[in-house]
């Protein structure tokens, strides 16, 4: 998270601001978080199908794909490994 534009304080930019209010309670809030969280995915290589928004893809290689699908506050991870999806776990995990 970081401080809004003109309210940074020098000498305190990696302080976060106190809400005044939820997140969950702003009606722009799920909206604000799904761009954010497509932002992220794409960023990592994966991309958005193109007949389903809320469907994530990746190459691993030239036989197969990673499926991320999300809907509201659940995902399913997709793949043949075990060890592919932890590591998208991983990556998820360490996003802040």
């Amino acid at each position: 998270m970081t401080q809004p534009e003109g309210f940074i304080k020098e000498g305190d930019e990696n302080k976060v601001c106190l809400l005044k209010r939820s997140l969950y309670g702003i009606k722009q809030s799920p909206r604000q978080w799904y761009k954010r969280f497509g932002t992220f995915i794409v960023e990592n290589g994966f991309k958005r199908c193109k007949y389903v928004s809320c469907v994530y893809l990746k190459d691993i290689d030239t036989e197969s794909i990673i499926y991320l699908l999300l809907y509201v506050d659940d995902m399913l991870i997709a793949y043949k490994s075990k060890v592919k999806i932890v590591k998208v776990k991983e990556m998820l995990k360490g996003e802040k």
